[in-house]
């Protein structure tokens, strides 16, 4: 179970994180709802998945989650740079979360 609140909580950082652009500075009271509500659940989705996983090993998935997940989402909302060399290097951090899963 503690995976998959991980990976409840690497989701929630993904929206968070893509939540920040649409706040313009924090100067939009609807968007700042979001990045609060997925804030906070991200993190209580981590605190959870760490009653039994490692400090290092969850946290490293859920930043790898959420940067992984945030660089692809914001390809497709943003236009941003879909160059192969961005996108091997997702391929590493993607490959990392596996790695960190298999390695227990």
């Amino acid at each position: 179970m503690a995976w998959i609140y991980l990976l409840i909580a690497g989701l929630f950082e993904i929206v968070w994180a893509i939540g920040l652009k649409y706040t313009e500075g924090f100067t939009r009271v609807g968007p700042i709802v979001v990045v609060a509500i997925g804030t906070v659940l991200s993190f209580i989705f981590l605190a959870n998945a760490m009653k039994t996983l490692p400090v290092g090993t969850a946290y490293a998935v859920w930043t790898g989650i959420g940067a992984a997940g945030t660089a692809i989402i914001a390809i497709f909302l943003f236009g941003e740079s879909a160059a192969p060399a961005r996108l091997a290097c997702i391929g590493l951090i993607v490959a990392g979360i596996v790695g960190l899963k298999i390695a227990g």
